[in-house]
């Protein structure tokens, strides 16, 4: 895989210079702090009334993510390690750590725990150790980026709705992960700059896989996505890439929000 490419999208928003070394498009570690991949995230209490320790309600989302099947150790880790509730509304912390969607905003949702861990599980199908470089279509409200920048060396996500891009970085920023890069953009055209990805996943679902993103899935390399069937239903999809062509299985059926071109 080629080395990563300059990356135009600034997090830094001051118009500071970016520090020598650390690259123009992370979301920087404050000064002082180890920039390896995979920090300790803060556990605080959640503000949410109840008394609970979301270490300890954390611990059993992922003790229930196990019992409906996930088995990847380092999915759920990483589950457990991010913090659900920074990225939906105060008004919702109390449901965060459910098996549920819920409202991000601009008519979008934030996916259920159990179908993040299923997809970076299909993501990760066979690998050993962390993945290389992964494209997300759809940023959202960033939460399954967070998950993804403990799974993966390298994350890049686009998102199309300016307002969510925004949120996003918003929600990001005070997690200090320097191995995800945002991008403002039509996710249906990928990004080339940063191709060959070992992975892409998306979370939208459209009639069809884009060419342009199985252009950009290296050789080797898994992408994960609803897709409308023949039925007329979405259904994951996992499309794995050999030197022979494209295997592509078709697994359960889901639902998502529709896959859009342009920006808005």
């Amino acid at each position: 895989m080629k080395p990563r490419p300059s990356f135009p999208a600034n997090l830094n928003d001051s118009g500071a210079k970016p520090k020598p070394g650390l690259g123009r498009s992370v979301l920087q570690p404050a000064k002082g702090s180890p920039s390896h991949t995979t920090p300790t995230l803060r556990t605080p209490p959640v503000s949410m009334g109840l008394g609970l320790d979301s270490s300890a309600v954390r611990a059993q989302m992922v003790a229930k993510l196990a019992t409906q099947g996930v088995q990847d150790a380092l999915v759920l880790q990483a589950m457990g390690r991010v913090e659900r509730h920074r990225f939906v509304e105060s008004a919702l912390a109390g449901q965060a750590y459910e098996d549920t969607s819920l409202p991000i905003g601009f008519e979008q949702t934030i996916s259920k725990p159990n179908v993040v861990a299923r997809m970076i599980e299909l993501l990760r199908q066979d690998a050993q150790g962390k993945l290389g470089r992964i494209l997300e279509i759809g940023t959202g409200c960033g939460y399954q980026a967070a998950v993804l920048s403990h799974v993966a060396t390298e994350v890049y996500s686009i998102e199309r709705l300016r307002g969510l891009h925004e949120k996003a970085k918003k929600n990001l920023l005070p997690f200090r992960l320097p191995n995800v890069h945002l991008i403002f953009g039509d996710g249906m055209l990928g990004f080339p700059k940063g191709a060959p990805y070992a992975g892409i996943i998306s979370a939208a679902g459209g009639d069809n896989v884009p060419q342009a993103w199985l252009d950009q899935l290296a050789t080797g390399g898994r992408l994960v996505a609803p897709t409308v069937t023949s039925t007329g239903h979405q259904a994951l999809v996992v499309i794995h890439k050999t030197s022979q062509g494209f295997d592509r299985q078709v697994l359960e059926a889901v639902h998502f929000v529709p896959l859009k071109s342009g920006i808005a």
